[in-house]
């Protein structure tokens, strides 16, 4: 079965028998028409269910009024909660966002980029995937013309603009907190050390042993455990280890955490008596597992608006010399009932 046509201004002017610049003159009240053509163009015009091509007139201008946003994970609360910061923005200066995922993998974040620049987008949002490996895709859009505005993961050889998390910092305050409770033995779960935000956090971790004096055990650190069931697998390798840790930072995800709070438990470990568990990115779910989950909060949304008003600010400067911006967010640690040892 055939699609059914869109109506055009060429149909309500062949309708009319009027031309199609009479018509597009009276939809867009540009120009001088008839009172009585104009009225009757618009009369036609609801008749026909004429919808009018805002893509097509937006070009003509020069711009799309549409903004692409390219996330790893639309499901998880940090970029859901960075998409509405920007969304919020947005739809109050007349904007549209296209929304992609990339599932982390990194030939469908290139098409995904790729898309949006076929779509004339004004600008492109991103947080990388984790098995990126080259951003030529990203330097394309440069290329291109098109605003880049990178987030959390980013390239950092890449001069865009910026909005990251002080990642170091936030993980040097968990830890720190950690051994203030008492923990001694700090397990670390780690992300892909290609991402810059994992390797900040990494170093957080070691800067926060390093003042108390505390030694590093190579068999604390686990690579690549990044997911619930990738947290719940290290937590059984760290726990059968002869010399355990103490506590575990999950400095990847919450959803690590949850795997490391669910191993724990199934093990008959007491949570924190016997094992401090933090986590990162305050997921919904830390605030009602028992014990809920300390964590570190993004300000996600504060992160998502401030991403959009960054692309407005640039726009209306209109000076593509501007040395690109980073803009820096300090992440708050969240004390719950999984790390409080003490009062």
């Amino acid at each position: 079965m055939n699609a059914k046509k869109r109506i055009t201004i060429y149909d309500i002017a062949e309708r009319l028998n009027v031309t199609a610049s009479t018509v597009s003159r009276a939809l867009s009240n540009a120009g001088y028409v008839n009172a009585a053509t104009k009225e009757l163009v618009l009369k036609t015009a609801a008749e026909l269910n004429y919808k009018r091509n805002t893509l097509a007139s937006n070009l003509r201008m020069g711009q799309t009024k549409t903004i692409g946003v390219v996330v790893p994970r639309i499901n998880q609360n940090f970029f859901s909660n960075v998409i509405a910061g920007i969304e919020d923005i947005t739809y109050q200066k007349g904007y549209n966002l296209i929304i992609c995922q990339s599932d982390e993998q990194h030939q469908k974040e290139v098409k995904c980029v790729n898309t949006l620049i076929n779509q004339h987008v004004d600008c492109i949002v991103i947080s990388v995937s984790a098995d990126s490996v080259s951003y030529q895709h990203l330097q394309n859009v440069i290329d291109q013309g098109i605003q880049l505005i990178q987030f959390d993961r980013v390239a950092e050889e890449l001069e865009t603009l910026k909005v990251i998390n002080d990642n170091e910092q936030a993980s040097y305050q968990a830890v720190c907190h950690l051994i203030e409770q008492g923990y001694k033995k700090i397990a670390l779960l780690e992300g892909p050390q290609n991402l810059n935000i994992f390797r900040q956090r990494k170093t957080g971790y070691l800067r926060a042993l390093e003042k108390y004096n505390i030694p590093i055990t190579d068999a604390f650190i686990v690579e690549n455990a990044w997911t619930k069931e990738l947290g719940a697998e290290a937590t059984r390798k760290l726990l059968s280890l002869p010399d355990l840790p103490d506590a575990i930072f999950a400095s990847t995800s919450d959803f690590s955490a949850l795997g490391v709070l669910e191993t724990a438990t199934a093990m008959g470990i007491k949570v924190p008596a016997e094992l401090g568990i933090c986590g990162y990115s305050n997921e919904a779910f830390t605030e009602i597992t028992s014990p809920s989950i300390t964590t570190i909060d993004q300000f996600s949304v504060f992160m998502g608006k401030t991403v959009a008003n960054l692309f407005f600010q640039e726009m209306e400067n209109n000076d593509t010399s501007v040395t690109p911006k980073s803009i820096s967010i300090q992440p708050e640690l969240i004390v719950r009932s999984s790390t409080r040892r003490k009062s």
